[in-house]
């Protein structure tokens, strides 16, 4: 399992999902100070100054985005757990595939949103999900190729 290439792709697939999460997709700071920031799990604001609190998260619906994203991590897990049966892992990277291509419309549509209202920049963690589906589909070509010689091996017999 370890020794496969498709398993070096599926991690590499599933540390930049993780790294995802935790880096910001979309963020600006205004004239006044304060500063917008959204992530995969929330949106949040602060107000500067030490004694000024920050508002409250919202997570709906931009939780979305993590959900996708959780998901599509999930997927990739089993994914490398399914290593004898290339057919199921053919099927959970085309699954995964969607799952992350949801995760990547969902930030792009709500960092849109918000950055036409607002302005900002773009962050990491609206590209790295496209890191992961580059990964993803590299490790299906393996794993198709990897099918390919089993088969005709067989067929030799």
């Amino acid at each position: 399992m370890w020794q496969r290439i498709q398993t070096v792709f599926l991690l590499v697939l599933i540390v930049s999902l993780i790294a995802s999460i935790f880096l910001p997709i979309w963020e600006v700071r205004n004239s006044e100070g304060k500063t917008h920031v959204l992530y995969a799990l929330h949106y949040s604001q602060k107000s500067p100054g030490e004694g000024s609190p920050a508002m409250a998260p919202s997570y709906l619906p931009y939780s979305l985005t993590g959900f996708f994203i959780v998901a599509a991590i999930t997927i990739a897990l089993i994914e490398i757990g399914k290593y004898k049966n290339r057919m199921l892992q053919m099927k959970l990277g085309a699954l995964n595939s969607l799952f992350i291509a949801g995760a990547m419309v969902c930030a792009f549509y709500f960092a849109n949103g918000l950055r036409s209202g607002l302005g900002g920049v773009f962050g990491f963690g609206l590209w790295l999900p496209g890191l992961a589906v580059v990964c993803n589909l590299v490790a299906n070509q393996f794993i198709r190729r990897d099918e390919r010689i089993v088969r005709d091996s067989q067929r030799l017999r």
